[in-house]
């Protein structure tokens, strides 16, 4: 009877590590890469910690360090701020931060910097890569757009950026949402509920205190509307982005959802799927954002 119970607890413990080694196996592993060391907080920084809280693995890159984009600071001192802000917006999504040493307001898709985002999306492991789409209004956010398609296929040719080894797999390429029309839509081919993270999407804007309460009210005009207290600001940061959900993100996302839970939703993350990397079905969009539970 001992050695039976031996055997029992043995095969009870095998069984434990194959479900852990299978759980750690299915964690997606998500890479989001934006221009400025604030962008990926906006691409997809609610969906970061909903995908963090869930412990799969996120990192968000800026290409740039930041260094151009402040009304007073600049150069050193505004890339070591920024780079400090983005460590803090890691703590409170969950995820890790990297910034690129590339110039703010200089950004061009030169082959050196082609290489340091396939070294990262290799280095990651990636499942899935977040960039902005190669049209904006930012020359730094297209040449963000267009470095990442560059590298899409890049990343898997071994002899290109030999000193990290190339992927063996696909990873799916995204779209983060924007609103430009020209010279085609953004089509919404994924998206997220993330009303539950939203606040915390807000947090992150919120430690980026050179931008969200210096830079962008500076050059939007608006800076004597941002409060001093430190609730005042977290209130009016909410509620300056606090964007009604467009109808066609809505019915996007009752394909994920149903339609109940599409018509419940306060808020969302919308993403298109690239061409250039795998074209993922439903069931493999599923397991990699396991949250899409109708």
């Amino acid at each position: 009877m001992k050695n039976i119970k031996w055997l029992l607890g043995i095969i009870l413990l095998m069984q434990c590590q194959w479900v852990i080694a299978q759980t750690i196996k299915e964690k997606s592993r998500i890479i989001v890469i934006g221009a400025h060391p604030d962008d990926c907080d906006n691409e997809a920084g609610a969906t970061a910690a909903l995908l963090a809280s869930m412990g799969h693995a996120v990192k968000f890159v800026a290409v740039t360090n930041g260094d151009a984009g402040h009304q007073t600071m600049k150069g050193k001192e505004l890339a070591a701020r920024r780079y400090i802000e983005t460590q803090e917006v890691a703590k409170r999504l969950g995820i890790t931060y990297d910034v690129l040493d590339n110039h703010d307001g200089a950004l061009l898709p030169t082959l050196e910097v082609r290489l340091q985002i396939i070294k990262k999306i290799r280095e990651w492991n990636a499942d899935v890569v977040i960039a902005p789409r190669p049209n904006d209004y930012h020359p730094d956010h297209r040449y963000t757009g267009v470095l990442v398609q560059d590298a899409a296929y890049m990343v898997e040719v071994p002899n290109v950026a030999p000193d990290a080894p190339a992927l063996r797999k696909t990873p799916v390429f995204l779209y983060a949402q924007d609103h430009f029309q020209r010279p085609n839509p953004f089509r919404p081919d994924i998206v997220i509920d993330v009303t539950t993270t939203f606040d915390k999407k807000i947090s992150a804007f919120d430690a980026h205190v050179s931008q969200f309460y210096e830079w962008m009210p500076w050059i939007g005009r608006y800076e004597k509307d941002v409060p001093t207290g430190k609730v005042e600001r977290l209130q009016w940061l909410k509620k300056t982005y606090d964007h009604p959900m467009k109808e066609n993100i809505r019915e996007a996302m009752a394909k994920w959802y149903g339609a109940k839970r599409a018509a419940d939703a306060k808020y969302a993350e919308a993403f298109e799927i690239c061409e250039y990397g795998a074209q993922p079905n439903e069931t493999e969009i599923r397991r990699l954002f396991p949250m899409l539970i109708k």
